[in-house]
């Protein structure tokens, strides 16, 4: 029993790893398993032991006879385990076997509660024993697609995970389980102490939940490296509020400008050429899906929930998202460039939402529903996003990390602008860019700085750097030196430039936001 087990434990998955090492030495060190304990209550070993040696039995030999069981066993369903010390009992049950209670000792011993806990799986796992009609689960130990997985706390390697390993392995010839996952124990706030009511310092999950909802209980937890012991208490809780807050209303944005979208307008692929940044994001589409599944299957939740955090905060709200404002409000409706930027808003608010789905299952259905109102009847039916590998661009997203770099390098130096009140808002500024890397300048081209750094213009220049141009730490190659732009403020993209009131009809419009209303009024005429 104790090779076979051995065995066994090599053959399941254990998260973290460290868990196979520690229940390894401790089936190799155990010693013989005793599984009767003597105690006042627990489940009866309902046996029969021979007094003496008697008409073919010997002292000491475990009665095996099927209308003796069959009588334990009606007993049993009808009044319970209890009816094993029941008064007479034991003469009741050797009468069904015509056995003379003088030479039988009914053992009183009850079960290891280890042993009583470690055989579930002969219930659950079985379901025609436990649920009667159900197909019981084909695992990959046979040759099936269903994965066992047990969960519990770092203390069941020698308790649960223990005594379920060792018996089935003496029933079944093999472990009841394929993953084994454990994590540790909830601390106070200050890490101190362990919560427990006998001290009086536990935080209940239904106060969390009544309070912030269950979204972002699950969030905590799926935040936290639940391997070792974590800490808990309301200011974390309120930590876990703030990053749940940030990540809806990321998603509830993404809603808002998928409200008009209509799925005949998407762009297909093939047509992205003229599009980069719409081309950058599908390519980061494609390395999450990896990332996050990968996560996913080796049941770490904490980086999903990093992964997805960075990317929703940093690279969608304060970047993409935050450049794209303007091609969304204030392009024509027909524009292709529009187009192509709500479609990867939809491929992105579809992946995300399936994403989030396992870790914050309510507020993923919220968002499905409205995203999907006539679609499939609930996101936790769905499978995760497909994102084709054509989408992978390795090249070009190198070269959007040197444009990041140069944009980095302008915010910086508008951020210095705005507090010596030199401008106000971005849009009031036309930078000049000092670049004199020579491959970094190449790089730029075909790059609409003004519109990446959220500038109403932008002069790109290979000159050398001016002695007051700011520079960021590690940069030595890239100068900003801020300017005013010229021209007058445009009533609805807000930029300035030299052709607001070019068009009679609009005179408060720059050229691009009269022609855009001038599409949009005559489609309202119609």
């Amino acid at each position: 029993l104790r090779n076979r087990a051995l065995s066994e434990i090599g053959r399941v998955k254990w998260v973290p790893a460290a868990g196979e090492n520690r229940i390894t030495g401790m089936i190799e060190n155990r010693p013989d398993w005793v599984v009767s304990r003597q105690r006042a209550w627990g489940v009866p070993i309902a046996v029969f032991v021979s007094k003496e040696d008697h008409a073919g039995h010997t002292e000491g030999e475990v009665l095996h006879d099927p209308a003796v069981n069959a009588a334990i066993i009606a007993a049993f369903e009808a009044e319970g385990a209890d009816a094993w010390f029941a008064e007479g009992a034991a003469a009741r049950f050797l009468k069904a076997g015509n056995h003379d209670p003088a030479k039988w000792e009914q053992v009183k011993d009850v079960l290891d509660v280890w042993f009583d806990s470690g055989c579930t799986h002969a219930f659950v796992l079985e379901d025609d024993i436990a649920f009667p009609g159900l197909k019981g689960l084909r695992r990959k130990a046979n040759g099936g697609e269903d994965t066992v997985m047990y969960l519990e706390g770092s203390d069941q390697h020698r308790g649960w995970f223990h005594s379920s390993l060792l018996e089935s392995c003496g029933t079944r010839g093999r472990a009841p389980y394929d993953v084994v996952l454990t994590h540790g124990f909830i601390l106070d706030e200050k890490g101190e102490e362990k919560m427990s009511k006998s001290k009086g310092n536990t935080l209940s999950p239904q106060d969390v939940m009544q309070k912030f909802g269950a979204d972002i209980l699950r969030l905590w937890v799926a935040s936290s490296d639940t391997t070792n012991d974590i800490r808990f208490g309301q200011g974390i809780v309120q930590s876990a509020s703030d990053s749940y807050r940030k990540l809806r209303n990321t998603i509830r944005w993404m809603l808002g400008a998928l409200a008009h979208f209509r799925p005949e307008d998407a762009v297909a692929f093939t047509d992205m050429a003229p599009f980069e940044l719409e081309r950058l994001m599908l390519h980061r589409l494609n390395e999450l899906s990896h990332e996050i599944e990968r996560a996913f299957r080796d049941y770490d939740y904490r980086k999903v929930v990093a992964v997805l955090t960075q990317f929703m905060n940093t690279e969608l709200s304060a970047f993409y998202f935050d450049i794209r404002k303007d091609t969304l409000y204030c392009e024509a409706p027909s524009s292709q460039k529009r187009k192509a930027a709500l479609t990867v808003i939809d491929r992105i608010c579809d992946s995300v939402i399936r994403w989030l789905a396992p870790i914050l299952a309510f507020t993923a259905e919220e968002a499905w529903m409205q995203y999907k109102p006539g679609g499939a009847a609930s996101v936790h039916l769905l499978t995760f996003p497909e994102c084709p590998r054509a989408w992978r661009d390795d090249n070009l997203a190198a070269k959007w990390d040197r444009v990041k770099e140069v944009r980095a390098a302008v915010t910086g130096a508008l951020e210095i602008a705005r507090a010596e009140k030199k401008i106000g808002s971005s849009l009031e500024a036309a930078p000049e860019v000092h670049v004199t890397d020579a491959d970094l300048m190449a790089g730029l081209a075909g790059v609409d700085l003004a519109e990446i750094a959220i500038t109403s213009a932008l002069a790109l220049s290979a000159t050398p750097l001016p002695a007051d141009a700011f520079r960021l730490d590690g940069q030595p190659h890239v100068g900003v030196v801020v300017k005013r732009a010229e021209g007058k403020k445009c009533a609805r993209s807000w930029r300035i430039t030299k052709d607001v009131g070019s068009d009679p009809d609009y005179p408060e419009l720059s050229a691009r936001d009269a022609a855009a209303m001038r599409e949009i009024d005559s489609r309202a005429m119609v």
